[in-house]
């Protein structure tokens, strides 16, 4: 079911079928799922893929120079585990000086374009959680929030 069907359907139906992807995920015996869905919520691997989808195929030290704050070691251990789940390809071009370069995959390019509608809706909501921590912080965790209009 694609992203505008899903927000075409009625609350109760929407709720049925996040049931399902649940089930979905629960089922998830050798946990590949929760795993791959595990970089949807990582910022490195969000940072990485990212980056590959801008530029393109990198270098390992191009990727980390576009990347703030990522350390060699994070970022090479970033690069395995999203490799590893098909999301980013290695080119290793097998030369006398190592030369390896990166880029997304199909379904890396994939990933980050269903990120996109996830990342704008946290955008657009931004004031709203500001709000609630503001609130929760200065103790009215519990109390139920009034809807905003």
């Amino acid at each position: 079911m694609g992203d505008t069907a899903v927000s075409t359907l009625s609350r109760d139906d929407v709720l049925t079928y996040s049931q399902t992807v649940c089930d979905g995920l629960r089922d998830d015996d050798d946990g590949v799922r929760r795993e791959v869905l595990a970089h949807a919520g990582n910022r490195w691997s969000l940072g990485v893929i990212h980056t590959l989808g801008m530029y393109g195929q990198l270098r390992h030290a191009e990727i980390g120079r576009r990347m703030h704050g990522i350390t060699q070691r994070m970022l090479t251990r970033t690069l395995r585990h999203l490799e590893r789940d098909g999301l980013v390809l290695r080119y290793d071009f097998e030369e006398t000086v190592p030369h390896v370069e990166y880029a997304l995959s199909e379904t890396g390019l994939e990933f980050l374009v269903r990120m996109v509608p996830l990342w704008t809706w946290i955008v657009a909501n931004s004031d709203g959680f500001r709000q609630a921590r503001q609130s929760f912080d200065q103790g009215d965790a519990g109390q139920e929030a009034s809807p905003r209009p």
